[in-house]
């Protein structure tokens, strides 16, 4: 799979955009928001862990982990073991994530599983550690033969990708949904949070794409071996 384009100059553009986005969604929570917490009387605290770990933990690692193949010539072994890792850290993030909206919801009482966010929020949950658990099983340990690994790769990577955008998705309907309820509570609509609640969406969705670029663009070459000859 390739552009014909060399991914690396398309990896650094996701590389800034998802800096740019993880500082975002932190202001966002931090200075407008007032922080997040675990534990605290004022519940909202409570649900800003959501946004903060679905972005940071969950969007920017798996993308980082989708990238890894194609961010620097690194070995084979080294990069699926940064892959893996960068995945399973997203998936970690997002069911932590996911939890403190439930707390939220519980200890709000508010009713769970009712928007469109959340049903597919829980989707691509599943189907991304349900990814990440066959990659482990076929690619990592114990491993699939040659011909499993070969013929299953390239769907690995397609539902991946696929997986992905979904949460792309998802993360646009999150951020949809929660600027609405804050609107409606009396935010202003062309505010100074309301806007950089849009372009924190605007950005993560440019994240995604140049993540999709990148992940069906050409990758540099590995390094040579160490008893490589090249002639002079």
């Amino acid at each position: 799979m390739g552009l014909g384009i060399a991914a690396l100059p398309l990896t650094i553009v996701a590389h800034v955009l998802a800096v740019v986005a993880s500082v975002l969604v932190v202001v966002w929570i931090v200075n407008f928001r007032g922080g997040l917490s675990f534990n605290s009387p004022n519940k909202s605290l409570i649900f800003n862990i959501h946004p903060v770990l679905m972005l940071i933990g969950f969007i920017v690692h798996g993308g980082e982990a989708i990238i890894s193949y194609k961010a620097l010539p690194l070995k084979k072994e080294v990069k699926k073991l940064i892959h893996l890792v960068f995945h399973a850290i997203a998936i970690i993030a997002g069911i932590v994530g996911v939890y403190a909206a439930f707390k939220f919801h519980n200890e709000s009482g508010i009713a769970n599983l009712y928007s469109l966010h959340s049903w597919f929020g829980i989707g691509v949950l599943f189907l991304y550690a349900h990814q990440w658990l066959y990659g482990f099983v076929i690619f990592f340990y114990p491993g699939g033969s040659p011909s499993i690994r070969r013929g299953s790769f390239p769907w690995h990577s397609l539902f991946g990708l696929f997986v992905f955008v979904l949460a792309i998705g998802t993360a646009s309907l999150g951020f949809l949904e929660k600027l609405t309820f804050l609107e409606n509570g009396g935010l202003d609509k062309y505010g100074s949070e309301a806007i950089l609640v849009n372009i924190t969406a605007i950005v993560t969705v440019l994240f995604g794409v140049f993540v999709v670029f990148s992940a069906i663009a050409d990758a540099p070459p590995p390094p040579p071996a160490a008893d490589d000859y090249q002639p002079i």
